[in-house]
């Protein structure tokens, strides 16, 4: 028997299609789970993630982060909280996440570590393994949305996650740059080949806005964003500009002071899933 693509569409064996998915811990609850994807690295992913779970918070939603990547976590810098680590719950087997100053349940490979500085230097299957423990042996506690920071690609840990988590859609980050068709039908190929729904795209670094004059530059270039997204029936739910202060507050550990109105679209979008 050959091994399993998990595209049943083209699969010639007759195997019965098994359910891969894994229970939360007794107590817990997560409603809606929501996967931010790209076909590759560096389009700022866990941006979107963080400011898109603040925004969601902000309306008056319980929202927590799933942070996947588990070799480059950056979440918890994001929200000032590198430093903390999370804690065992006494005489079970399970671990509390940590809660930020404005109630976003957080867990992250940098919360396991003695330093947050700590390699994680693990083959895939033992990393797409603690993605499922993150799901399986923490208490998230009446969470709304559960948001999931994915690491680039198509590999084992979004597989593990596409499996074993009940997806309800995923927003694809792209990039203006004229490679952003190959990352957008990446990560659009997978997701339907998986049966996830794609809620839409998120452009970041779509433009810098001049201080004086107010005008848009395209810094890489015109987007094609409308067209590509045209062409896989997805709508583009935001385009966020490269800004100063938001790069600061970033650095600063203050993701949840950012006033983000770009992201409306998309937040509308995911919290409908729930009306």
């Amino acid at each position: 028997m050959a091994e399993c693509t998990h595209d049943c569409s083209s699969c010639g064996e007759k195997c019965e299609k098994r359910d891969f998915h894994v229970n939360l811990r007794a107590g817990s609850s997560v409603k809606k789970v929501i996967g931010i994807v790209s076909g590759k690295g560096g389009v700022g992913k866990s941006l979107v993630t963080s400011l898109l779970a603040c925004k969601v918070n902000k309306d008056g939603f319980k929202t927590a982060i799933l942070d996947a990547d588990i070799t480059g976590p950056s979440i918890p810098e994001s929200f000032g909280v590198g430093e903390q680590r999370a804690t065992a719950i006494e005489n079970e087997d399970a671990l509390n996440p940590v809660v930020t100053d404005s109630g976003i349940q957080l867990m992250s490979m940098n919360f396991l570590l003695q330093n947050e500085n700590d390699p994680v230097i693990w083959r895939g299957p033992v990393i797409a393994g603690a993605v499922k423990q993150f799901w399986t042996d923490v208490a998230w506690k009446d969470v709304d949305f559960m948001f999931v920071d994915m690491p680039p690609g198509t590999g084992d840990v979004p597989l593990t996650v596409f499996q074993s988590l009940p997806v309800d859609g995923i927003i694809v980050v792209s990039s203006p740059q004229q490679l952003v068709r190959v990352i957008v039908e990446k990560a659009v190929n997978m997701a339907n080949m998986m049966n996830i729904p794609i809620l839409g795209i998120v452009e970041n670094m779509s433009y810098v806005k001049c201080p004086d004059c107010g005008k848009e530059i395209t810094v890489f270039g015109k987007s094609n964003i409308d067209q590509i997204a045209k062409s896989f029936n997805i709508p583009v739910l935001a385009r966020i500009p490269m800004e100063e202060s938001t790069s600061r507050a970033i650095d600063e550990g203050d993701v949840e002071g950012i006033d983000c109105q770009y992201l409306n679209e998309a937040a509308a979008k995911v919290e409908a899933l729930l009306k």
